[in-house]
């Protein structure tokens, strides 16, 4: 086996990499192409093109979609489920970035020290 820094990256384990194209996409979500055009629309999600042009997801972005789907199908509208999920990886991030904070301040703990 090659050494790792010679080895193509592994996409298996990349979030980011766009794996999925649309129809396989909308299979997995249990919805329709459409959905994930109009999440493209409100910009939600945007998938990267194929060489062909064809709509390209990853795993993180189906994981978004899913989430919207959740909540158009709790009876929210498509664009407000849209702005609903955005508010939601920004608070996430936001709450991330404090307890990194809250931690780099508070110093290094007794135990570590030793």
């Amino acid at each position: 086996m090659p050494p790792r820094s010679t080895r193509p990256v592994d996409k298996f384990d990349d979030d980011d990499y766009p794996a999925y194209t649309m129809g396989r996409a909308a299979e997995m979500l249990g919805t329709t192409p459409a959905f994930l055009r109009a999440l493209g629309e409100h910009r939600l999600i945007t998938p990267l093109r194929s060489e062909g042009g064809h709509r390209r997801y990853s795993r993180y972005q189906l994981r978004i979609a899913a989430r919207a789907r959740e909540l158009v199908d709790q009876g929210t509208p498509v664009e407000a489920a849209c702005r609903i999920v955005v508010l939601e990886d920004q608070l996430e991030e936001a709450q991330r970035l404090n307890d990194r904070y809250r931690r780099a301040a508070a110093g290094p703990h007794p135990s570590t020290t030793e």
